[in-house]
């Protein structure tokens, strides 16, 4: 998962980007989540000396593979370096879609909706090969920060012409990524009385601003004073074509275990509840099956909630084979198969999988649902919408969500 398993040793965090796996399964450092854990020698680096190029100086921090550095083009004929030295007392992990080795977590597009990854490759990835670095403190309380950007192989960032760079009011230099780099900590913490927050862009060197017009804007926006870089249980990170959930160990402790949903998906199927209209016993399928409806399944109608197995009743040619009209109570609207949310790290409490995300049909507690129908996630290069956190599916209908009914056995 992260540098080290080792019970004994310390996690500064997690990040989440996928429903329990990826869709083609996990694979080295191009995974569904990653646990940031210390280091065994310290790998953070702090600003030092800055450099006005084109000086002999500046010309060897970029050159030098044993120095990292951020470039930033002010004009052709000028250039700030702006070295940086080791520091003993962070860790640094690198986020972003190169597979070069400065990458310590390696991020795909998200792709709305899909099982399998075939249609995910001929998407034009908007995420940046160097996307951003978390500095973690050594020392407790273990605070972790978000910078925009990341080192590449050869330690250098380079912040070309057209991007948005400035001097600040200390003689210092800061700038921001093509795409930016986006996060959201929600009020009360990630807990089932958790509200979105404002979604703001983290700067090159760590400083907050209110959002550009559009994603790549050459203007930035206006710097926020009173807030920060830290991240907080729950905060939320969007790299512009994936979005990623931060945990902290503190935080995880209190959200149910894969176990316990294992144990909540026993507990449904063992109440048998069945189809209405064909009286056979549904049941949710093992987490690990996600992807291939089972003939057990249960399916649900998303305008009422009323929860059947596989049938064909109701459905009628002219209706383009979408819709169906539900036999209990004759609302007519989309009928899906309900898949329980495996990823336990997206759930704010333990509650029992009552309701479904709508159109996708992935269930998790009353709670789960109604935070996440609230956050408006960002799409694209300047849109926002709710989505599903298991599949990033846009959520559909007034609430994004339903009550399942189920109905019991007969006997």
């Amino acid at each position: 998962m992260g540098v080290s398993e080792d019970s004994t040793s310390i996690s500064y965090g997690f990040l989440f980007q996928y429903n329990g796996s990826l869709p083609n399964g996990d694979r080295g450092r191009r995974k569904s989540r990653f646990a940031l854990f210390k280091r065994p020698k310290a790998n953070g680096v702090k600003p030092s000396t800055v450099h006005i190029a084109c000086t002999p100086q500046a010309a060897k921090a970029i050159s030098n593979k044993d120095q990292h550095s951020i470039s930033y083009t002010l004009s052709r004929a000028q250039t700030v370096v702006v070295e940086y030295t080791h520091d003993s007392n962070t860790d640094m992990f690198q986020i972003g879609r190169s597979t070069e080795s400065p990458i310590d977590f390696v991020v795909t597009d998200t792709v709305p909706g899909s099982q399998s990854n075939s249609d995910t490759q001929s998407v034009q990835s908007t995420i940046s090969r160097f996307a951003c670095r978390i500095i973690c403190e050594r020392n407790p309380p273990f605070t972790a920060r978000i910078y925009a950007a990341g080192f590449d192989s050869s330690k250098n960032i380079f912040l070309g012409e057209k991007a948005a760079k400035w001097k600040t009011s200390d003689g210092q230099m800061d700038g921001l990524t093509t795409n930016g780099v986006l996060v959201m900590h929600p009020r009360n913490g990630f807990t089932e009385d958790s509200k979105p927050g404002v979604w703001r862009e983290i700067s090159v060197c760590g400083n907050v601003f209110s959002l550009r017009e559009t994603r790549s804007a050459q203007q930035r926006g206006k710097m926020v004073e009173n807030e920060t870089n830290q991240l907080q249980d729950g905060s939320l990170i969007d790299l512009c074509g994936a979005t990623l959930l931060w945990r902290t160990a503190e935080g995880l402790s209190r959200t149910p275990t894969v176990k316990h949903l294992e144990a909540l998906r026993q507990e449904i199927n063992a109440a048998r509840p069945q189809c209405p209209v064909g009286f056979n016993t549904l049941a949710f399928p093992s987490m690990k099956r996600k992807d291939v409806v089972d003939e057990k399944q249960p399916w649900v109608y998303l305008n009422c909630g009323h929860v059947h197995g596989y049938h064909n009743w109701g459905n009628k040619e002219e209706r383009d084979g979408k819709d169906r009209e539900c036999p209990m109570c004759r609302s007519v609207g989309p009928y899906v198969p309900l898949w329980l949310g495996c990823e336990a790290g997206f759930y704010v409490d333990a509650g029992p999988p009552t309701h479904a995300f709508s159109p996708c049909g992935h269930v998790c507690s009353e709670k789960t649902t109604a935070y996440w129908s609230q956050i408006p996630l960002p799409h694209g290069t300047h849109t926002f919408h709710a989505a599903c956190p298991f599949c990033a599916h846009q959520l559909a209908g007034e609430q994004g969500y339903i009550r399942l009914i189920f109905q019991g056995p007969l006997d």
